[in-house]
């Protein structure tokens, strides 16, 4: 039993260091108040607190982010520093491109290939693998991200980490842009 916790805790720490991405599309929001424009959206400085609970729904960790993003008229760079509650930090910085209209595509140190995203009105699909630290091994782990713009700019985000397709947790992450 301890090293499916160390395990899980190993993964959590993972799952919570990522802001969020998917490519399977879900139905878009009926009305959606306003369209997403992610490079508008991250364009500067936000702050997001999150939440990683097992498949069970217990709480296994908490964190905040502070994230820096630049956009250079083809780029989004996003430097994310992650405060966890246990006193753990993490950087992840990504490079996110537009492909289209409504598609983005990013890498990021520890992820496996390249993540894909689409946006449907105010939602966010973004699926990418990541390489996961589980004591001295990595596992590849599967994220499946839905981001929703709320009004007054607030992104509620609510991933699934899956391994060999099944869900072992989910973190949920609430975006807000700092106001100069």
């Amino acid at each position: 039993m301890f090293k499916t916790l160390q395990k899980a805790a190993a993964l959590t720490a993972v799952a919570l260091s990522v802001a969020g991405c998917a490519t399977t599309a879900s139905a878009p929001t009926a009305k959606a108040p306003q369209q997403l424009v992610l490079e508008d959206y991250f364009k500067g400085k936000t702050t997001a607190w999150g939440v990683f609970q097992d498949r069970n729904g217990t709480l296994i960790r908490q964190f905040k982010v502070d994230i820096d993003g630049q956009w250079d008229g083809s780029v989004l760079t996003l430097d994310e520093r992650f405060d966890y509650a246990d006193g753990a930090k993490e950087q992840r910085i990504w490079k996110i491109k537009k492909t289209g209209p409504n598609s983005y595509e990013g890498t990021a140190g520890d992820v496996r290939g390249v993540a894909r995203g689409l946006i449907q009105g105010n939602q966010l699909s973004w699926v990418y693998d990541v390489d996961l630290k589980v004591g001295e091994r990595t596992v590849l782990v599967t994220f499946d991200d839905r981001m929703w713009l709320q009004p007054d700019g607030i992104l509620i985000n609510r991933a699934k980490v899956k391994k060999f397709g099944i869900v072992f947790g989910e973190a949920t992450i609430v975006f807000q842009p700092v106001k100069p």
